[in-house]
């Protein structure tokens, strides 16, 4: 009897890289993991290509037949030619979350472009990455641009846009999209629309859908001259895919348009000539400023036209307007000024109804004037040129005696001019008796405001009055900018002990409010601080960290100084009053007012937070003694050339 003949060996389940490669992705390993006998004799290796071939993409001549080997480009494609438009408007930095909708863009700008001006910056989510831009624009002045996936990377971006919006600053936004339902891939469908932009254009200034490369060029550059004409806003461009990716035809027609920037609108000069003459005879002048310093020369301006009429300041915050402790600013005292004045100025103030008059939210809302009778008020804002229906950021209709639709800052030479040329030897006398009781009164408020901050410098958790006080002693001696919206929260505690003198020390709110801001921004305008040579200081609020913690690792893999110091009262403290309030008015106690609105059970551990993202973190600090100690050796840390945070948990106000 025949002896049976041994099974063959099977080969070893194991995928060598090169047969790998030959066979094709998934469907080569599943063949390799097959008996022989079914897979057959290895087949010699083919020959290399004499070119470099790209993988099969879209090019199915028709259904059914084999993909053609794609036609790669040879020459230059059309978002080289947009790379090239785009470093001629000067941007410096593109922040993005890589998506597949600009993937040409994308290559021009780190092959073509070189990733020089611009810059990509990876950015871990889109709304981080136009909060930088946010942020970026308030220091330097000029916008960043942002790459955005289609319909679904819009959508992540929007809120942000909707604050950079409300804030009225410029974000330079490039969307992909495939307009072309012909050479959608599957999941095209899903990032594609006939209008993208459609969801974000009730709160951006400008947007266009560029069908060539010319039009691309022309629009680029109307799109930054709109966003950067006052009253500035973000601005979106839409980018086909295959405009960005197909070669160009007849290159030696295209070229990049000239940017010639707009005048600012000025105040018609009879209404500054009336305007002048109400400052000069007024008893109680009142400067009121919210945007008003768009560039580093609105500050000095105001105080030149607040010095020669010794007048008082209130610094509304939305930008640094002012200088916070010189002796004619009465931010601290707003109310008591407003109801002696009789003329009060409002320098792009965006709820000059509310800074006149009060409202108690209660179970009948009411309100009341703040100002005397007879008060003349006067508005000085590119507000009045600028508004939507939808979202209504516009706030109550003021009754004023004088509207000057302008730029406040662009209109504050010829108002200083005109008020110098009416000032005469009496009214002089009469200026300097008001700035000297002025001056009292400052100094009055901030010994009121140093004894408020010693309450409760031992406990535990630390004071907010506690956490900004050694702040302050680490950095006062730096070149530094407050760059996070945390400024008049808290009790206020920077503007009322805080030395704020120069125009980047303070970089104003966020715009509409959204939570979400406060993170991105910061790391946005540390990145511009960073060529100057700035210290970038944060005081990080614990809720709006965790709508864009990755935005850290951003800060951290682009070596992006920034000094975070957590406030973290373990809660969205604001929304716990809102609350407690209803539970008042309804007469139900407010012990269960907390619910829905504390970030506890587990409490959040920042600093591991922000070590897994490769930043520099200590705390949680709940002991004040252990404070100072840590605040330095995080100064320390970034003055090298890094992030680091020092997480604090702090008590709610």
């Amino acid at each position: 009897m025949a002896r049976p003949k041994p099974p063959k060996q099977r080969t070893p389940v194991s995928i060598e890289r090169r047969r790998f490669l030959r066979t094709g992705g998934l469907a080569g390993a599943a063949a390799l993991v097959a008996p022989t006998e079914l897979v057959g004799a290895q087949q010699p290796a083919a020959p290399p290509p004499s070119r470099p071939v790209a993988p099969p993409v879209m090019t199915m001549a028709a259904e059914g037949t084999a993909p053609a080997e794609e036609t790669l480009t040879t020459d230059s494609s059309g978002s080289d030619f947009m790379v090239d438009v785009v470093k001629s408007l000067g941007f410096e930095y593109i922040c993005a979350n890589p998506g597949s909708s600009f993937r040409g863009l994308h290559e021009s700008v780190i092959n073509y472009g070189g990733n020089q001006k611009p810059e990509l910056l990876t950015c871990c989510h889109e709304e981080s990455a136009v909060a930088m831009g946010h942020g970026y624009f308030k220091v330097e002045g000029k916008p960043l641009a942002v790459m955005a996936h289609g319909t679904v990377g819009l959508q992540h971006a929007a809120m942000a846009i909707y604050n950079a919006w409300c804030d009225r600053v410029p974000v330079y936004i490039m969307l992909g999209n495939y307009g072309d339902a012909a050479i959608r891939r599957g999941a095209d469908w899903y990032h594609a629309a006939q209008d993208v932009a459609a969801m974000v254009r009730d709160y951006t200034k400008w947007d266009d859908a560029p069908r060539s490369l010319t039009h691309f060029a022309e629009s680029a550059v109307r799109a930054y001259k709109v966003a950067m004409t006052p009253p500035m806003a973000p601005v979106v461009l839409v980018l086909d895919g295959g405009l960005q990716e197909d070669g160009i035809e007849g290159q030696g027609k295209l070229a990049v348009p000239k940017l010639t920037m707009p005048v600012p609108p000025q105040g018609d000069s009879a209404a500054i000539a009336e305007l002048a003459r109400l400052l000069v005879a007024a008893e109680n002048p009142v400067l009121m400023a919210y945007r008003l310093a768009r560039t580093p020369a609105g500050m000095p301006l105001l105080v030149e036209l607040a010095e020669t009429l010794q007048a008082a300041v209130i610094d509304k915050g939305g930008r640094m307007n002012f200088p916070s402790r010189h002796p004619l600013n009465q931010t601290e005292r707003a109310n008591a000024v407003i109801a002696s004045a009789d003329v009060i100025v409002g320098l792009e103030v965006t709820d000059f109804w509310g800074t006149v008059n009060s409202l108690r939210d209660q179970l009948h809302r009411s309100t009341r004037p703040l100002t005397k009778a007879g008060a003349k008020l006067v508005t000085i804002t590119t507000g009045d040129l600028y508004i939507r229906s939808n979202y209504q950021d516009f706030r109550r209709q003021a009754q004023v005696d004088l509207a000057i639709a302008a730029d406040g800052e662009a209109t504050l030479p010829a108002l200083v001019d005109a008020v110098r040329r009416l000032v005469t030897g009496d009214r002089r006398r009469v200026f300097q008796e008001r700035g000297a009781k002025l001056a009292d009164a400052k100094r009055a408020a901030f010994d009121r405001a140093r004894l408020a901050a010693s309450y409760a410098w031992e406990a535990s958790p630390v004071s907010t009055a506690r956490l900004c006080a050694e702040l302050w002693a680490h950095i006062k001696q730096e070149d530094w900018s407050l760059v996070s919206s945390y400024y008049s929260d808290g009790g206020g505690w920077p503007r009322r002990l805080w030395d704020f003198s120069k125009p980047y020390h303070w970089l104003g709110d966020a715009g509409g409010g959204g939570i979400g801001y406060g993170a991105p921004a910061s790391v946005g305008a540390a990145l511009a601080n960073r060529r100057h040579g700035r210290l970038s200081v944060a005081i990080q609020t614990d809720g709006d960290l965790m709508y864009a913690p990755g935005v850290l690792w951003t800060a951290a893999h682009h070596r992006i100084p920034l000094l975070s110091i957590m406030n973290n009262n373990r809660s969205y403290h604001m929304e716990i009053m809102h609350v407690q309030r209803m539970c008042n008015r309804r007469n139900r106690g407010i012990d269960r007012g907390q619910i829905g609105s504390t970030l506890v059970d587990p409490n959040i551990d920042y600093a591991k937070v922000a070590q897994g993202l490769g930043v520099h973190a200590e705390g949680p600090i709940t002991d004040p003694k252990d404070l100072g100690p840590a605040i330095a050796r995080a100064v320390a840390v970034v003055k090298r050339g890094e992030p680091a945070l020092v997480d604090v948990v702090t008590q709610v106000r």
